[in-house]
């Protein structure tokens, strides 16, 4: 098995994320990660590796699978996290139990200080208490469980708990048509202004890390440094380079006024779906509302490279004006989408006491790094 393999094999179990891709794992594995792959057969089996060639061929088929990251913690302790895994059908109770009881035996003889699982298990639709408001049964039902299990929800959630879904099946002129009429008012506007996106190139990347270290530091969020952007853009820009639906790509879209680039997104896809990860602005010519036809640009690419529906990645956990993402979210939602919310992250932790250590300790480390990060970034947009 090599890593087109592993991609082929979750992309074609439910909900597979780009996360839980070979490369991902590599990117993960040049900054103190371990990636393992696991994976579970429909003959009762199930097996766990370093190395994904080390994974052999299997004469029954695989129903479920997970890329699961491993960390050193507090010197002599490990700690795991399967972002946005494991991949299977979640409300099939028997394969529910089987993969629960392996990772948890797993975490224990590995001696995990927690395990952490974020899949993409649906809890409801819609905003809470609008009329639009659906909620999930099946996904409530796995919440029960994992509670029921020792599970716990996590205090540390790595990826946004909820998000906004942009269903691309439909034609272009119906996709525009869902937009709210001002955000369509605004990507006409941004046409007749001259505004113009091209699909950037690896040359255009130290640019857009420039670009992007300015945005975090006009909007206060706390990025990483130049050479982890490099990392996740140019392994998903060089990976496979015959493009087809199984395999993990990205590109970068610059939105242009006069050949100025003042605006860009990276669009990721995977396994038919689209996700918009990164996105960075200058103050320059934002009248002009570049950003507004940066996510059409992407909806369309994204159409047009077989994807079925496009993330939005992110929207508030408390939707009303009180969360910090509220201002992001009311532009995601004029691109008429819709409010998926999903379980979050929990955690399973062998030990009580580590994992209270842990919990402890690790807030004051990272508010350290993440203030020691802000104020190298900001070197680098004063020296841009």
């Amino acid at each position: 098995m090599n890593s087109n393999s592993w991609n082929q094999i979750i992309s074609q179990l439910p909900d597979p994320h780009f996360l839980q891709t070979y490369e991902w794992g590599q990117v993960k594995a040049k900054y103190g990660w371990v990636p393992y792959y696991a994976v579970w057969t429909e003959d009762g089996k199930w097996k766990v590796e370093s190395d994904v060639n080390s994974l052999s061929t299997f004469h029954s088929p695989i129903i479920a699978a997970a890329l699961i990251l491993k960390r050193t913690a507090l010197r002599r302790f490990s700690i795991f996290y399967a972002p946005k895994g494991p991949l299977m059908d979640w409300t099939n109770e028997s394969l529910r139990k089987r993969v629960l009881d392996d990772l948890q035996s797993f975490a224990k003889k590995q001696g995990a200080i927690f395990l952490k699982l974020d899949p993409d298990v649906v809890l409801g639709r819609g905003v809470p208490a609008s009329v639009d408001e659906v909620t999930e049964n099946s996904g409530q039902a796995v919440r029960s469980d994992l509670r029921r299990r020792g599970w716990v929800e996590s205090s540390d959630q790595i990826q946004f708990r909820n998000t906004v879904m942009v269903d691309l099946s439909a034609s272009e002129e119906e996709i525009l048509m869902r937009m709210k009429q001002k955000t369509r008012y605004n990507v006409r506007l941004a046409e007749k202004k001259g505004v113009t996106v091209r699909v950037g190139s690896v040359d255009d990347l130290p640019m857009l890390y420039k670009m992007y270290a300015e945005t975090s530091v006009r909007d206060g969020f706390v990025i990483r440094d130049e050479e982890y952007y490099m990392t996740v853009w140019k392994t998903f820009m060089l990976g496979d380079s015959i493009s087809n639906l199984q395999s993990p790509m990205t590109v970068p879209l610059i939105a242009e006024v006069d050949n100025e680039p003042v605006a860009a997104i990276f669009l990721f896809t995977f396994a038919r779906r689209g996700y918009y990860v990164y996105g960075m602005s200058r103050n320059a010519h934002r009248e002009k509302m570049p950003t507004y036809l940066l996510q059409w640009a992407a909806m369309k690419h994204a159409k047009a490279h077989g994807c079925l529906t496009y993330d939005l990645w992110g929207a508030p956990d408390v939707f009303d004006e009180s969360d910090s993402m509220w201002g992001v979210y009311r532009f995601k939602e004029g691109l008429g989408g819709e409010v998926v919310r999903t379980l979050g992250a929990y955690d399973f932790a062998p030990s009580k006491f580590w994992y209270s250590m842990y919990a402890d300790v690790m807030p004051r480390v990272l508010n350290f790094m993440r203030s020691r990060g802000k104020e190298k970034t900001k070197q680098v947009v004063g020296g841009a």
